[in-house]
């Protein structure tokens, strides 16, 4: 793993490695068409457009090898690729219908430009002050393209298509539709002085509420009709393109044991003394199997986040503190050292390569012996000693793609357990100003510090952490109790039995509706009775018919489930259990509004309703029509009741009772007025809500993670992913 890579953990899709655009551009084709391979077979169909899943399984290839040092989740790929995969083939049918097209003649261009799109610029942009350097852009686009040229096929070559060609082409070309789009939008400017007249206005009325939550939920029940008439009356709300499925299920826990816990204390009771005495702590906890992997470095006190934190940093160098707890394991720590060290701390450096983690484990594996590194990197100080920018150095020589076009550089960061321990130790133990050459277990560095600030205690712990887990008797016997409840549910009446007998043993089903045959997660996070990640089961899922008993107990974290399909809704509106969870808050509001407006509104004036319900007449006296109110105001938050404030119909009456989203109001209007307006360009004004306007259609276009653009609803999307996955 790169030490930027460490650094930067949290960045979910790191772009490295870049090549020659004009060459690519002749070779793209190579990339992400499958052509007449023999594993060539239909994942998707979007308007008639086939996706591949050659296509499919070479995009994501590609991603895990540009983003090698991250850890990515299978499942979460799969779904950004066909997503990604969906919106491309969309918006290319739109652009082509169009004409619209982005040629190698733009993207060169764009590169020689001092205006380039964003992913070019992050590349290359100067070290100091951000700037984007095109010089170095094309210099180092024309030394990668002799390298492509000597291997087309080269993982880089790909690699770089993918990065910056592809990226850049898709962000342009949407750029183009967009612009187009929203060229089509437009604000009068009748518009704009209705709008502004209407931001003017400010209203004030006296209230009462009668919240809903003076009604307990157990006294509001929601029936299955009531729900199904309720989806009839959003019934675009509730309509669904795919085939769903539900289940309930019965758990049987399989957490670890008071036994289980007891052993593991046990282990490392018996491990401390050792623990304390030995002198190679790296040796003993890889034999001891840790957890925790050791850290041979100083880490700063504000990045060590460990329980008992405070006591930690009073214990005595060799002292041992534990076992605790720490997330699901035990722990024991030991102080090693401490050392007083700045806050953070900026260098360089120039990295030659010997190891690189393995596309598929993340193992380091071994690229080049540590003579022939060690002697490249001494090529590359001789040059620096001779005179050569260091900046021209690293870009020839650096093997990490996160530094190596700003500099190498790693601007302020704190000592922390994401770099690499003879890195991060030098950044923090040498002074300003000072070059050395380094080791680490990822090749040979060539570093300068740059600068430092400030100071505070660095440590140095060791953990010896062992994980609370089942032991293999007590996952047995749960999952032995588990296989003898579904075996207990046989016959015709399976369903009948399923509930019968999950009574007999104390336990609850859970239903789990709306299950979608490629989901790759089963129910939706915070609603009750969602499992998480289980493809296998969901394969089961579509493959068993109503009444089936699920062909094993499947295992979800610290439980086994036994499951049985109790419903197949097809294409159309949802099913009143898919839809009970969305609308039963919703259903038992508008009862208790009902309620609440049926026996509870009483009296002609607004001081006779808040006395007969135990509330106080308020008054909201700053109310806009299309802005928030005075902060503080409970109708800041009810359309209704801000839309009933400017009827001047209502002004010195008493309103209607309106159900609002928190409770039952009454009010009586006060006053409507006009506020002086201090701007007098009423074309400025018509331009920003005509900008206003087209950004509402941009995040249409481009919905928020899991929403569906204009174009997903139109379109005739077929996914056959669960042939593959």
């Amino acid at each position: 793993m790169s030490v930027i890579q460490r650094i930067q953990e949290k960045q979910k899709w790191v772009f490295g490695t870049i090549a020659a655009a004009l060459f690519i551009f002749v070779i793209q084709d190579a990339f992400f068409k499958s052509g007449n391979s023999s594993r060539a077979t239909t994942i998707g169909n979007v308007n008639g457009e086939t996706i591949e899943y050659t296509d499919f399984e070479n995009e994501a290839t590609l991603i895990k090898e540009v983003n090698s040092q991250q850890q990515i989740d299978q499942d979460q790929l799969n779904e950004y690729v066909w997503s990604q995969s969906v919106n491309r083939t969309l918006n290319k049918q739109e652009v082509d219908k169009l004409g619209l097209v982005y040629s190698g003649k733009e993207f060169g261009d764009a590169v020689a430009s001092n205006n380039p799109p964003e992913n070019i610029r992050n590349q290359f942009g100067d070290r100091q002050s951000g700037a984007y350097n095109p010089e170095m852009a094309k210099g180092y686009l024309t030394q990668v393209n002799a390298l492509i040229k000597k291997n087309p096929s080269a993982a880089q070559a790909q690699m770089a298509y993918y990065s910056i060609i592809k990226t850049t082409e898709d962000q342009e070309l949407a750029k183009k539709y967009q612009s187009l789009v929203t060229g089509a939008v437009y604000a009068p400017k009748w518009l704009a002085q209705k709008t502004s007249a209407d931001n003017s206005a400010i209203a004030n009325v006296s209230f009462v509420e009668v919240p809903y939550q003076t009604i307990a939920d157990s006294l509001v029940k929601v029936s299955d009709d009531e729900v199904a008439d309720y989806i009839k009356r959003h019934s675009k709300e509730f309509e669904q393109k795919e085939e769903t499925r539900q289940v309930a299920y019965v758990p049987f826990d399989a957490s670890p044991s008071h036994t289980d816990s007891a052993a593991v204390i046990a282990d490392l009771e018996s491990s401390k003394e050792e623990f304390r005495t030995t002198t190679d702590l790296k040796t003993f906890l890889q034999a001891k199997e840790s957890k925790l992997r050791f850290y041979d470095g100083y880490i700063g006190k504000a990045n060590i986040q460990q329980p008992n934190k405070d006591t930690l940093f009073k214990m005595q160098t060799g002292q041992l503190l534990g076992p605790y707890v720490d997330g699901n394991s035990f722990v024991v720590a030991r102080l090693v050292g401490t050392k007083q060290w700045p806050d953070s701390a900026k260098v360089r450096h120039i990295l030659v390569s010997t190891h690189q983690p393995d596309q598929t484990t993340g193992q380091l594996q071994r690229i080049a012996d540590d003579s022939t590194a060690s002697k490249r990197l001494d090529s590359a100080i001789a040059e620096i000693k001779a005179g050569k920018s260091w900046d021209s150095v690293c870009l020839k020589y650096s093997d990490d793609p996160g530094s190596k076009t700003k500099g190498g550089v790693y601007d302020f960061f704190a000592a922390n357990a994401q770099m690499a321990e003879t890195f991060n130790d030098f950044s923090f133990d040498g002074k300003k100003g000072e070059f050395k050459k380094i080791h680490s277990e990822f090749g040979f560095h060539y570093m300068q510090v740059l600068d430092q600030k400030g100071s505070q205690t660095a440590y140095k712990f060791a953990y010896l952490a062992k994980p609370i887990v089942e032991s293999q008797a007590t996952d047995d016997s749960v999952r032995e109790e588990a296989s003898k409840f579904a075996s207990s549910v046989t016959g015709s009446n399976s369903m009948k039995l399923f509930y019968d007998n999950a009574a007999k043993i104390g336990k609850q089903p859970m239903v789990v509706p709306g299950i979608q045959e490629n989901a790759f997660a089963i129910g939706n996070p915070g609603y009750p009775g969602s499992l998480g990640k289980g493809r296998p089961f969901i394969k089961w899922v579509y493959q068993a018919s109503i009444g089936s008993i699920s062909d094993q107990p499947y295992k979800f974290g610290d439980k086994y489930i036994v499951a049985i399909l109790t419903g197949i809704n097809k294409p159309g509106l949802m099913s009143v259990e898919t839809a009970r969870p969305m609308v039963e808050a919703k259903i038992r509001s508008e009862k208790k509004a009902k309620t609440i407006i049926d026996t509870k509104i009483k009296g002609g004036t607004l001081e006779a309703i808040a006395q007969s319900n135990g509330q106080q007449v308020q008054i909201a006296d700053s109310l806009y029509f299309q802005s928030r109110g005075k902060f503080g105001s409970v109708v800041n938050s009810e359309p209704a009741v801000i839309g009933a404030a400017f009827n001047k119909q209502l002004q010195g009456k008493l309103s209607q009772p309106i159900a609002g989203l928190s409770g039952v109001f009454v009010i009586k209007g006060n006053s409507i007025a006009g506020v002086a307006s201090t701007d007098t360009n009423l074309e400025g004004q018509r331009k920003g809500l005509e900008y206003t306007l087209k950004s509402q259609v941009m995040q249409q276009q481009q919905p928020r993670q899991g929403g569906i653009s204009p174009l997903q609803k139109a379109a005739d999307i077929k996914d056959y992913r669960s042939k593959f996955f």
